[in-house]
This record gives structure tokens, C-alpha cells and sequence, in this order.
């Protein structure tokens, strides 16, 4: 399963290949093997004397600009494309101070020297006061934990076949750490169906250890879902060497794996959950493979005291040599579980499955007292997503249990495969991946071939306490919306900034006619997108919002922002006090009125005030849509949210707001941000710029204390730009602001 398109853009260029007969099987896109003779990058030279905290020291309190190097020259990616568009329409940048996410070699380095962009790294010499990235990379989100609703679909099952998911978001080097100004970005969000996700990539030309970066490991912690980082060995036809696997494993003076507590240190001080072990470098031998499966039992040794967690992919068995099996079998269980007890705490098991194999596999764990559905059978759709060949009755069959969990390889190719890439025709794909072709999961399409998980697999949620609110944002869009009102043209993408959405996209109930349900980015309320729901209404049309086991008190309230565009219609909130008797039972709603209580920008705020005696919880919320009319109807539900009238203050103000590191050229600023932490619980944090008139622009979120800021503009007349930053609450309440400025050179 050796790694595609790193280090060139899939979709533009194809790196040479081997002989078809070197190749392992499905390595039709490898990354580049070969580096260029070019001279390493020097980006890192602007902030060489300020790594960790001396950046502060080193710039002085007012952040003036430092002498810096030429940019380098960056690789063929998206985050590429969007940056020379960008240039394009707005001139020159300042040299790059942009953080990426991390990517190291376990030990020693390449022969050669590194391509443009790329920077080579050993894992061995990574501490967290050298790592200058170190802000913009750790996650903040503690993982949620989650529970089962009552499945939406009757042939959903609970606590059978989970979803792992191998997700390559970005190039392994130069991924940004904080998102890009780009909407063009795979926004995953339907985490209900995922027990995993491994941040996958790796390339023998950049570097083979990589670290999630923070904003997608906030979003999958926000909707209960671990992340791995990936360690790949790649196969010897894409540049693997053997040294590599043999610098994972080391031993040192002392008997102890110094690789294995430096990974435990980085998923520790990163804040993700583990990681994905992939050996494909052939040449070993039965000595290798028991040093690998030692090493194995130490870094989950290591790692277990903190939650972390290991899947080992079916490559390398007991010989040392790579030899996929396509099962768990005796050549390869000792890296599962071994005489001593657990060594993985899952396995990818290989493409190569057939039925036969696959039911002998889920045997196999239950002899070793491990549970079938810790084996995912790895489902490759990055060629064809939807219309990929898959035996499914040999993973999920309808008719009895679930035989193992299941792996997707690459399902971003509900984005990639894309000719229109706005977020809009992205997330219509999306939802039909993993719903299926009916967009309801309720009601599948019949005779369906492509087994959506929604069809399968029951739905998480995290929604279990007060206060909840959801605003619909995605973490990607073409503007960014505060109160309904554009407060910048940019386009963006930061998962992190992402809600806590329906997990089942979309549930609806009606006699008549059924309305189009969509995430929409043509307006919001705030973030990027709203909930759009257009069409004509024949009847009464329920549209399932989130799954709940939240308390209520006898002080709840639960409001909706929402604006009827086209049509006439009546709104009533749906709260479930119970759950369906029975996977695809109806949900019992109760319904009430939604009262008007103000509005602005075009946008109505209803209230409803719901009384329960002591001890309710509310299961599930929905909204009722009843058309006033016979014309077409179009609806949107900018927010909602659900808490107690009890006063609350709002977060208290970010403190030390600091310009950590600048960069001017020509009216231009590339700079970092850093700011304390506010007391108390904050959801996320905002940057916004202050222009001379008074004017807020909005400039970036992030759930961390830093921010970089890749291309500020002078305003006509102005000597010092002004930044505030500002603590966001569950209720997207704001903190007052605190300032900063950057002198204009």
C-alpha cells in the first residue's frame, strides 16, 4: 500500500515509474525517489534565533521585521495553487514564516540533498523547545466521548464493524499547520461512522513519520474520533531502504527503543492518539521482524499510561520479508497479539482479502481473545470511490453479523475526482459516499451496489451536555460570516474551526414531496455555510438534526437562527424525550412553536422554552418545515443552539496578545501571532484586523494560542497595523478583544 501523489500534485503530474514488474500492487502514483540538487531551504533562517520562545525576545515587544531570506520555492500542491493565485491577484509576498505539519525520517537522513520545499529532518534530534512550529501544530481538543444513538437506518447495526479511514489530506511537506485561503480542501464530516483516522502520506524524497496537523486532530477530538500519524516504510521500488526500518527498531546501550519514546512524545506534546505502522521496505529478516514486533510492544507500552494507540498494517510478517496477506494468519499475528498479550492494537489488513480469508481472520482473533472487529479490511476508493468493486457480504453482510471492520484507502476522492471543486459540489459528493445515493439514511436507494456506511454502520454522537450549539460550518468556505454579515472575501479552510454536525445527513420525514437538504455557502450566519433546505413542500417536511443524551433542566431554551427565502413556511423545533423502539423507528418528537424574538441581516431568532419535569433528556432535535403555500420553498438554519437562561458570563479575554516573528515586502506582512490562553472554557479563538477606519476584518480562527498570518496589506496612510484576537464560547459568545499592532517599515 505504498503512498500516491506525495510531493506532486495528483491531479497534474505522474512521477516515472519503475518496471511494471517491480512494482508492489496498487503504487501507481509514487512520490519522487530522486531528489534535485538544489540547495535546502533557508525559510527556516528567519526564525533560527527565536526558536520556541526566543522568537519573542529576539523581535522585541513591538514585532518589528527581521532581515529574511528569499521564499523557497514551493511544491506542486493545492496549498501551492492557492498561494500563486493569490500572489497573482494581490502582488508580491513577504518571505514564508508559514508553520507546517511535521515530517521526520526515524534516524539517519537521505543520500543527496532535499527537493525545493522539503526539509529533512531525524526524529531522533526533535525535542518540543527546538520545534519552532510547535504552537501552530498541537491540538487543543480534548477526544469527546461518544454514544450509539438508535440507528436512523434498520440495517445499521451497533457494536459490530467499525470505520477506519486513511486520509491523505495534503503533500507531506509544506502541509500547512492552520489551514489555507483556499476553499478547495477535503472537509470530512461525517465522523459519526469513523472509529479512526490515520493521517496518511509519507514519501522517501520528504520524510517518512508525519504528525497530524492541529486543525484536523480538533475536529476528529471535537466528534470522538482518535487520530493516528503514519509511520511509512516504503517499498524499495518508491526509494525505501532498509536502514530506515532498522533505525525505527534500535536498540539503545540500555536495551530501550529511543524511536519509540520519541513517538510517544510527539503524539503526547501534539496532542493526537497514536500510530499507524506500515513496513513495506522488503529485505528482512526473522531477527528484523522480532526487533520490529519488540519495538511494537514498547511503543504501546510506552504509549498505553496516556490512551495511545497502534494499528499495524499487514505488510511485513515473521520472516522480515513483505509479503501482504490479505488475513490475519499465523505469518503475521505476532504483530497483533503474541504470547505475551497485545501488540496492536488493530491491523489494516491487505487488499488482498478474499471472503474465505476474511472469515478465517475474524476467527483467528477470537481464538486469541481479541475481537473480529479490530481487523479493518482495507476498501481501496481512491481510483472510484462510489463505484468501486467491493465484496461487501465478505465484510458487512446484511443477512447475519459482521464478519470484520472495514478500511477506506483514500476516500478523498469524493473531492479529487472532482471537475467543479467548490465546497457546495465537494460535500453533495461527500454525503452521497457515505449515506448513498438516496442522501437520506433512512430510506436507501434500492438495489443499490454501493454500500454506504450509513446503510451499516451506526452513527456516534458527542452531544451530551449544555450548552450545544451548532452554526453548520464546515471548516471550509468561500467568505467567513459573523451575525450574517461578511466580514471577509477570503476564502478559507481550518477544520478546527468546524462544528459538531448532524451525523446523519440528512433524515427526513415527509407525505409530500421531498425537499433538497443541503450544506450550503452561498450565505451563512456564521463560519462558511449554513443548512439549506429548498423545494416544494406538498406537506409537512421533519428534517433529523443531531443525535443528543443531553439533561435538561427545567430552564432550557433552545433557539434557531433561520431566514425563509423563497416561500412561505412555519417552523416548529422537534425535541425526542425518548429514543425509537428499534433501528429505523420513527423518532418520537414533541413539537413547538418557534417564536420570533428579533433578527438581523436578514436573519429571524426564534425561541422556544422547553419545560420537562426533573431527570428528562432530550435524545434527539429536529425541525418542521410546513409550507405556507404552493410555490417553492427556500429555507436556512444559520444556528442552533440549546442551553439554560441562567447567566452567563461571556470568556474572559485572551491575554499578551504578541507579534512573535514579522516578514515586510512591499506594503506586505507575513507575521506570528501568540496570545495567552483565557481562563475557562473557550471553543475556539479569532483574529481580526482593525483598519483605519474602524472597520473589523477577519483574518483567521484556531483552537491553539498562535496564529500565522500569511499576507497582510498596508492600508493607505496607516503606520501600524492593529490585530485583536478574541476568545470564542460554545455559544459562539465573544470575549472582549486584546491588541497588538506591527510597525509598518
Amino acid at each position: 500500500m505504498s503512498e500516491t501523489g506525495h510531493g506532486a500534485d495528483p491531479r497534474t503530474a505522474r512521477a516515472t515509474l519503475p518496471p511494471r514488474s517491480t512494482l508492489p500492487p496498487r503504487a501507481t502514483n509514487p512520490a519522487p525517489v530522486a531528489a534535485a540538487a538544489v540547495t535546502p531551504p533557508t525559510r527556516r533562517g528567519v526564525l533560527a534565533a527565536g526558536a520556541g520562545a526566543g522568537a519573542a525576545a529576539l523581535l522585541g515587544a513591538t514585532g518589528a521585521a527581521t532581515a529574511a531570506p528569499a521564499p523557497a520555492p514551493a511544491p506542486a500542491s493545492w496549498a501551492a495553487e492557492a498561494t500563486a493565485a493569490h500572489q497573482a491577484a494581490t502582488g508580491p509576498t513577504p518571505p514564508d514564516l508559514a508553520p507546517y505539519a511535521s515530517y521526520w525520517f526515524p534516524g539517519s537522513l537521505p543520500d543527496g540533498t532535499p527537493g525545493p520545499g522539503i526539509v529533512w529532518r531525524s526524529l531522533l534530534d526533535w525535542s518540543p523547545e527546538s520545534d519552532p512550529d510547535l504552537a501552530h501544530n498541537t491540538a487543543t481538543v480534548p477526544l469527546a466521548p461518544r454514544f450509539t444513538p438508535v440507528p436512523a437506518h434498520p440495517g445499521a447495526r451497533a457494536g459490530q464493524a467499525r470505520i477506519s479511514s486513511l486520509v491523505s489530506f495534503a503533500p507531506t511537506a509544506q502541509n500547512p499547520s492552520q489551514g489555507s485561503p483556499t476553499a478547495d480542501y477535503y472537509a470530512l464530516t461525517h465522523w459519526a461512522y469513523l472509529d479512526e483516522l490515520v493521517f496518511w502520506g509519507g514519501s522517501a524524497g520528504e520524510g517518512i513519520v508525519l504528525a497530524p496537523n492541529a486543525p484536523v486532530v480538533d475536529a476528529a477530538h471535537r466528534n470522538g474520533v482518535p487520530v493516528l500519524g503514519n509511520v511509512f516504510l516504503p517499498p524499495v521500488a518508491y526509494g525505501g531502504d532498509l536502514r530506515w526500518t532498522r533505525d525505527l527498531v534500535q536498540r539503545d546501550a540500555l536495551g530501550r527503543f529511543p524511536v519509540a519514546e520519541k513517538l510517544v512524545q510527539v503524539a503526547r506534546t501534539y496532542g493526537f492518539d497514536g500510530w499507524f505502522v506500515n513496513a513495506e521496505t522488503d529485505g528482512g529478516d526473522s531477527a528484523l521482524a522480532t526487533r520490529m514486533r519488540e519495538f511494537l510492544r514498547a511503543l504501546r507500552a510506552a504509549g498505553a499510561p496516556h490512551g495511545l494507540r497502534i494499528t499495524w498494517y499487514d505488510a511485513m510478517n515473521s520472516t522480515g520479508r513483505v509479503g501482504w496477506q490479505g488475513a490475519l494468519n499465523a505469518l503475521n499475528q505476532e504483530f497483533f497479539e503474541d504470547r505475551a498479550g497485545r501488540v496492536a492494537d488493530s491491523v489494516f489488513v491487505d487488499f488482498r482479502w478474499t471472503p474465505q480469508s476474511l472469515a478465517a481472520s475474524g476467527k483467528l482473533a477470537g481464538r486469541l481473545g481479541r475481537s473480529r472487529y479490530e481487523l479493518w479490511a482495507a476498501v481501496d476508493t481512491e481510483s472510484n470511490g462510489w463505484d468501486s468493486g467491493v465484496r461487501w457480504d465478505a465484510i458487512i453482510p446484511r443477512d447475519r453479523d459482521h464478519v470484520v471492520g472495514y478500511g477506506f484507502y483514500r476516500p478523498e476522492w469524493t473531492r479529487n475526482h472532482l471537475t467543479d471543486r467548490s465546497p457546495g459540489a465537494f460535500h453533495r459528493a461527500d454525503d452521497r459516499f457515505w449515506t448513498g445515493e438516496s442522501l437520506d439514511p433512512a430510506r436507501p436507494a434500492p438495489g443499490a451496489l454501493w454500500r454506504a456506511p450509513a446503510t451499516a454502520v451506526a452513527d456516534r454522537s458527542t452531544v451530551t451536555a449544555l450548552p450545544f450549539a451548532c452554526a453548520f460550518n464546515t471548516g471550509h468556505g468561500e467568505r467567513w460570516y459573523e451575525g450574517g454579515e461578511v466580514t471577509s472575501e477570503t476564502p478559507w479552510n481550518h477544520l478546527g474551526l468546524q462544528d459538531r454536525l448532524p451525523g446523519r445527513r440528512w433524515a427526513v420525514d415527509t407525505a409530500g414531496d421531498r425537499p433538497a437538504v443541503t450544506l450550503d455557502f452561498a450565505r451563512a450566519w456564521r463560519g462558511g455555510s449554513s443548512l439549506l433546505v429548498a423545494g416544494r413542500l406538498t406537506a409537512p417536511a421533519v428534517v433529523g438534526l443531531h443525535g443528543t443524551r443531553i439533561p435538561l433542566p427545567a430552564t432550557t431554551v433552545l433557539e434557531l437562527v433561520h431566514a425563509t427565502e423563497a416561500g412561505a413556511v412555519g417552523v416548529e423545533v422537534g425535541v425526542a424525550t425518548r429514543e425509537p423502539s428499534a433501528p429505523g423507528g420513527p423518532v418520537p418528537y414533541t413539537w413547538r412553536k418557534a417564536e420570533a424574538v428579533g433578527g438581523a441581516a436578514g436573519w429571524r431568532t426564534s425561541r422556544v422554552r422547553i419545560s420537562s419535569p426533573p431527570g428528562t433528556t432530550a435524545y434527539g432535535l429536529a425541525v418542521r418545515i410546513t409550507p405556507g403555500g404552493n410555490t417553492p420553498v427556500s429555507w436556512r438554519l444559520g444556528a442552533l443552539s440549546l442551553h439554560d437562561t441562567t447567566a452567563r458570563r461571556r470568556p474572559a479575554p485572551p491575554g499578551a496578545l504578541t507579534v512573535t516573528a514579522s516578514a515586510q515586502a512591499d506594503g506586505r506582512a507575513s507575521l506570528r501571532l501568540a496570545w495567552h490562553r483565557s481562563p475557562g472554557p473557550v471553543r475556539h479563538y479569532e483574529v481580526s484586523r482593525v483598519l483605519p477606519d474602524g472597520t473589523r476584518r477577519f483574518l483567521g480562527g484556531t483552537c491553539g494560542a498562535a496564529l500565522h498570518l500569511p499576507a497582510v496589506e498596508r492600508a493607505a496612510g496607516e503606520r501600524a497595523a492593529v490585530f485583536e484576537v478574541r476568545a470564542v464560547d460554545e455559544l459562539y459568545a465573544l470575549s472582549g478583544p486584546s491588541a497588538t499592532t506591527l510597525a509598518w517599515t
